[in-house]
C-alpha cells in the first residue's frame, strides 16, 4: 500500500501544534508539535527515554489528550472518549511494551477480547482469535495463560490481539523493550511482515535500530520536540 490514494496523499494521522503539559509533574512532554502519518506509512519514532514518544504516540491515538493543539484521524478531529474508543477499536490495533494481557485468561481469550461489542458470534471470534494466533506462531499455545508463555510469546499474543478487528493502523510502544536480541528480531520481523502483507501503517515508538533501520521514515524527537531532519544522524543518533 502507498502512501496515496487516488494520486493524492492520504493522511491518516494530522497533529496541528500539540502540546501535553502534566500539570501535576510540571512537565511539558510534547511541545508544539506538527506531524503528519500518512496511508502505509512504516514510521519509527526515536528519541532518548523522556523525550516524549509515548506520549506522542498515546497522542496520537486518543489514549491521551493534547493540552493544546489539534489531533485528526483521516481528516476528522475526534472530539470524545468515546468517538476515541470507537477508533481503536475498530482502526487502531495498539501493541504495550508490557503486553497488558489479562493474566487469568488463556492467550485465545485474550485475543477474543477486542471483538466483543463488534458484530461477531462466540464462533466466529473464537474462529479469529485461532487465525491469528497461528498468524504469529502460537497456535499450540492458544490454551495457556500468559504466565505460563515466554515474554516474547506474550507480546506475540499481544500481537495477535490488536490485530483482531483488522485495523488499518498498528501502534507499537517499544514492542521489543523487555526482550532478549533473538527474540526482539523474531518480533521486529513480525511486525514489519505484518505491514508488508497487511498493509497496515505501522508507527513505532523504539530504541531498536533492527527496526528504524528498516523504517520507511524516522521521527527523533528531544525534550517533546520534533527534531529538523538535518539536526539528526541516520541510524538514530538520538535513540540513547
Amino acid at each position: 500500500m502507498t502512501g496515496s490514494l487516488g494520486g493524492a496523499t492520504y493522511v491518516v494521522f494530522s497533529l496541528h501544534n500539540v502540546s501535553r503539559v502534566y500539570e501535576a509533574a510540571k512537565v511539558a512532554a510534547l511541545r508544539d508539535v506538527t506531524l503528519s502519518v500518512e496511508r502505509g506509512d512504516c514510521l519509527a519514532i526515536m528519541g532518548p527515554s523522556g523525550s516524549g514518544k509515548s506520549t506522542l504516540l498515546h497522542v496520537l491515538c486518543g489514549l491521551d489528550r493534547p493540552t493544546e493543539g489539534r489531533v485528526l484521524f483521516e481528516g476528522v478531529e475526534p472530539r470524545t472518549a468515546r468517538e476515541w474508543a470507537r477508533l481503536r477499536a475498530e482502526r487502531i490495533g495498539f501493541v504495550f511494551q508490557s503486553f497488558n494481557l489479562i493474566p487469568t485468561l488463556t492467550a485465545i481469550e485474550n485475543v477474543e477480547i477486542p471483538m466483543f461489542g463488534m458484530t461477531r458470534s462466540s464462533r466466529q471470534r473464537r474462529e479469529r482469535a485461532a487465525e491469528l494466533l497461528a498468524r504469529v506462531g502460537l497456535a499450540d499455545r492458544a490454551r495457556h495463560t500468559p504466565g505460563e508463555l515466554s515474554g516474547g510469546e506474550r507480546q506475540r499474543v499481544a500481537i495477535a490481539r490488536s490485530l483482531a478487528n483488522a485495523p488499518d493502523v498498528l501502534l507499537a510502544d517499544e514492542p521489543t523493550g523487555n526482550l532478549d536480541s533473538k527474540t526482539s528480531a523474531e518480533i521486529i520481523g513480525l511486525l514489519l511482515d505484518i505491514h508488508a502483507r497487511e498493509g497496515a501503517t505501522l508507527v513505532v515508538v523504539t530504541h531498536d535500530s533492527g527496526i528504524s533501520s528498516r523504517a520507511s521514515r524516522v521521527v527523533q524527537i528531544l525534550d517533546g520536540q520534533i527534531q529538523p531532519p538535518e539536526s539528526t544522524e541516520a541510524g538514530g543518533a538520538l535513540s540513547g
